[in-house]
């Protein structure tokens, strides 16, 4: 019997994994503000800020990176697992939870970066989301003075690994259907002159 392996889930689990430790060095979109004058490093797994090189983290957003890490740690080891033993028992409850959190994740990532710079573009201030542009404060910030500073936004590495593990997860979630569906074997049709000749000598 030919043992069956999702290789969606297969490659979703590793893809994960990989996304994760390279977040851990890189953040998914960083933002920069002069030189050196002020920095963001935007991820689910690793946030912290920079003013003047400094950087520094907010122990709530750090606990949340802590969580974030964990869960994407477990969802890629049980994809793997799934992927193995996708006709198990116990094979659907490791989809479910494995193959949702990266999907939900980034789509909660992108909610909220779009959110915030569109909030901020409100108050007159604009952020590239992937590119480079001059930043004027308004003037109503500087008392009268004009400031101006070059800004880049920039999606990095691990968002788009974070994008390809979103999509396998997904397919192996659509493939997993395609792998419980039982192996029905056509019926040899009989010839019905045959099957008459048959009759009639009996």
């Amino acid at each position: 019997m030919v043992r069956k392996i999702n290789w969606f889930g297969l490659v979703a689990g590793i893809v994960t994994l990989v996304m994760l430790v390279l977040s851990l060095y890189m953040p998914w979109w960083q933002l920069t503000i002069g030189q050196n004058l002020v920095k963001i490093n935007a991820s689910p797994v690793y946030m912290n800020f920079g003013f003047f090189g400094s950087q520094f983290t907010i122990p709530l957003i750090w606990a949340l990176n802590v969580i974030t890490i964990l869960t994407f740690t477990a969802c890629g080891l049980l994809m793997l697992i799934y992927s193995l033993a996708p006709t198990k028992p116990y094979a659907k409850q490791l989809l479910q939870f494995s193959y949702r959190k990266p999907l939900y994740t980034l789509v909660a990532f992108v909610v909220i970066l779009v959110a915030v710079v569109l909030g901020l573009r409100y108050f007159g201030v604009s952020f590239p989301l992937n590119g480079s542009t001059t930043l004027t404060l308004p003037s109503n910030w500087t008392l009268g003075t004009t400031v101006s500073a070059l800004v880049s936004g920039y999606f990095e590495l691990p968002f788009w690994f974070a994008i390809a593990a979103a999509a396998l997860c997904l397919g192996a979630r659509i493939y997993h259907g395609h792998i419980l569906q039982p192996l029905i074997k056509p019926e040899a049709t009989a010839n019905p002159t045959a099957t008459a000749a048959t009759e009639s000598l009996s």
